[in-house]
Formats: C-alpha cells, sequence, structure tokens
C-alpha cells in the first residue's frame, strides 16, 4: 500500500549535517507513491550533491532562483502551484529564523513565502542553539502561522553532544508526513486501544499465551494518531515499535499478564473511544510456580486454571453518560475459528458494546493482511481482504461517523 499516491511533493534541503539522511528520505517518500521535486539552498550543496538528488528522483534539481529555464524564470511560484506540500528537511535554525521572519533571499525561502500549499519543517541543529531564545521565538512565531513542525528528537548529534535537536529519522519524517494528510476525523478525541497477547506464567520460564502478533491493534493505534486523536497503547508482549511515537501524541504502557491489562486499561477509561483489541488469554493459572518446574518422567503436572478478569466487560459496565452518549463507544474484536458472524454477534450482544470487529484469527495472526467484519445494531458490514494499516484506517473513519 502507497500511502502517499500521486502526492507531489517539494523536498527544501538547508545547510546542516543532517542533510545526509536526505537522499535516504526521497526514497522514502518516493516508496510510499509521491513525486518529489528537490529545491537545495547554496549550503545544503556543501552536505550533499544536486546529482545524488537528481539521480534518486529522476527530476533535475532547483537551485537558484534565476534558473532560465524555468518558464517566466519564476521557479518560486511555478513549484508551489503543482505541490501538495512543500517538507523542508533538514531545517537549520537560520532557515527557520527567516521564515518565521517572512524574509525571502534564496529560492527555497522565496518559494516557501510564495506557496499556497502546507509547509512542514523537520528541525536540525545542535541543542544549544534549538534551546537558544531566539530559536524559540522562531519555532512560536512559525507554530502560530500554520506551519507544521515535525521534531525534533533528543538524541546523540554529529557535534559529539547528546539532547533535543536532532532531525526525526527518514522513516519517522516519513510516517509523519503520511499522517499529515489524513482525515483528523478524530481530533480532540482520546482513544484507549489494548493490543496485542497476554502471557500467563506457569513458572519462571514457562507461560501460556497465543498467536497474536499485535500488529492490528498497532495499525489501529497509528490510523487513530493519523485522524487526530491522543492515544493511550496497551500492549501486551510484542516486538513492534510504537507508531508515530515522535508526534507526542501517543502513550504506551507495556504489561505482561491479562491482570496486569486489565488493572491498566481500568485506570485509562476517562476516553472516547475504547478499542479491545487484544487477545486476552481467558484463564491464567492459579498458582504459578515460583521455580522451574522440573519435569518428573512422563507424568504430566496438574495445572489449576482460574478465569481471568473480563476487561471488555468491564470497561463496557463503567461506561458514563456524557452528552446523551455513552463514553467510551467500546469496540470488540473476536478472533474466531467458525461461525465468525454468529460468534462475533453473540459476544458483542454478552459484553453489553455498540460493534464488535471479527475475523478468522488463524487466517491473520502474524500476517500484514487481513479482513474484517463490522457488526454494530444496524446489522454487518464486511471490509475486504487488504493491508492491516488500510483496515485501520476504513474502522477509524466508520466509527468517527457514529460518535
Amino acid at each position: 500500500m502507497q500511502s502517499l499516491l500521486n502526492k507531489k511533493i517539494v523536498l527544501g534541503i538547508s545547510g546542516g549535517i543532517a542533510a545526509y539522511k536526505t537522499p535516504e528520505l526521497a526514497r522514502q517518500l518516493m516508496q510510499e507513491g509521491a513525486s518529489v521535486q528537490v529545491v537545495m539552498t547554496e549550503a545544503a550543496q556543501q552536505f550533499v550533491t544536486p546529482v545524488t538528488m537528481q539521480a534518486l528522483t529522476g527530476n533535475p534539481v532547483y537551485l537558484s532562483q534565476w534558473d532560465s529555464t524555468v518558464p517566466n524564470n519564476m521557479a518560486h511560484i511555478e513549484l508551489s502551484r503543482t505541490a501538495d506540500a512543500i517538507l523542508i528537511a533538514p531545517a537549520s535554525a537560520d532557515l527557520m529564523a527567516k521564515l518565521s521572519l517572512g524574509l525571502a533571499d534564496d529560492l527555497l525561502t522565496t518559494l516557501c513565502l510564495a506557496r499556497d500549499c502546507p509547509l512542514l519543517l523537520t528541525p536540525a541543529m545542535n541543542k544549544q542553539m534549538w534551546e537558544h531564545a531566539a530559536t524559540q521565538r522562531s519555532v512560536q512565531r512559525l507554530a502560530e502561522d500554520g506551519i507544521a513542525l515535525l521534531g525534533p528528537a533528543s538524541g546523540f548529534q554529529a557535534c559529539g553532544e547528546v539532547g533535543m535537536g536532532r532531525m526525526l529519522e527518514p522513516a519517522e519524517i516519513t510516517e509523519q508526513v503520511i499522517a499529515f494528510f489524513q482525515k483528523k476525523s478524530l481530533a480532540g478525541k482520546k482513544v484507549l486501544i489494548t493490543a496485542g497477547p497476554t502471557f500467563e506464567a506457569i513458572d519462571p520460564v514457562r507461560g501460556i499465551t497465543n498467536h497474536s502478533s499485535g500488529k492490528m491493534g498497532f495499525a489501529i493505534a497509528r490510523a487513530a494518531v493519523e485522524a487526530g486523536a491522543q492515544v493511550h497503547l496497551i500492549a501486551g508482549p510484542c516486538d513492534l515499535e510504537t507508531p508515530l511515537a515522535a508526534t507526542g501524541n501517543i502513550t504506551r504502557t507495556n504489561v505482561v499478564s491479562a491482570k496486569e491489562m486489565h488493572a491498566a486499561t481500568l485506570k485509562a477509561t476517562d476516553c472516547d473511544i475504547f478499542f479491545a483489541v487484544a487477545a486476552v488469554a481467558d484463564w491464567g493459572i492459579a498458582n504459578p510456580a515460583k521455580e522451574k518446574m522440573k519435569r518428573q518422567g512422563n507424568q504430566a503436572p496438574n495445572l489449576e486454571f482460574i478465569a481471568n478478569p473480563d476487561i471488555l466487560l468491564d470497561v463496557a459496565k463503567a461506561t458514563k453518560n456524557k452528552g446523551g452518549k455513552h463514553r467510551p463507544y467500546c469496540v470488540g474484536f473476536a478472533a474466531e475459528s467458525t461461525d465468525l458472524e454468529k460468534h462475533a454477534d453473540e459476544k458483542r450482544q454478552r459484553k453489553g458494546i455498540p460493534m464488535i470487529v471479527g475475523n478468522i484469527g488463524p487466517d491473520t495472526f502474524g500476517s500484514d493482511l487481513n479482513q474484517l467484519l463490522v457488526i454494530d445494531d444496524s446489522g454487518s458490514k464486511k471490509i475486504a481482504k487488504a493491508e492491516k494499516l488500510q483496515l485501520a484506517r476504513q474502522l477509524i473513519q466508520l466509527i468517527a461517523k457514529k460518535i
């Protein structure tokens, strides 16, 4: 799935060592379906060559306002009128100061002033430069002008210091550019999501779990952030990166057992939507051994099971009436092996929730693909097989219309 298909991005490069990341950024934007047109400042050419950027993008690189090959010699007009967005990476302290004051003394700054499309900046500079009062004034003015800042991040810098000011990695920037173009149907909403499996200990080295990878829950978390929500993701044991972490709009809580997930979830129910995506163990071990259980010939150990708390049921019981609507709006998930619609709707009614999303679990565990059956009081709706992120975006838009 190409999330930037047919988007036209003007990629501006200013002078800074972080420019070495820009060729990879251009490549990733293009892999997502975007066409990339590069504009470089004179200082940027000290760090990465126009030849490199032209070879990667397949387009000529613009370097000067005085380019006679451009019709009417107005590159600053021609480039912005065909662009869906201008992205500057890296955005140096000097460039940000100029843009915040409306200065236009080269092609890139003139282009930004003459634009009629969104402008996104990815700051990159030494931590002292970022923290300087002058830079922070620039940041404030840029925000007031509606210019989006992607980052910066904190980390190791080329100068050898560690702190805020490091440019985001190309993958993080690409994620945020994709998010920028998504419909903000959940702006101002708070979303709670459980994802992944749980692990029920038998002894210190063994336990009971399931095949859930967490991919669907994490895809919904990403789609919710893209839609403008503030997201709290409660994740069982899974090896997945937190989506769009650099935005600051997602909080992650890691848990292991069903009881831990239950406790964390019940503390976070002050939200607008709750997605119970996690594959939570129905049963746990009554008395897990404190030391590793040793094998006794062919004799199997006797394990006593106890029912785990029902997270979705308890959240549904705790819903509150806000403005005539029950909140959080609870969305359950049902991974079945047969009779999907029958079993999923029975679960929805048993839990007392407005919506449930079903899928055939063995067909989707660990896969990047899924197909969904959405059931609510109005009936059922199938969402055709697609990548989980694409399905998550469709699901978010569907629910946004109901709340």
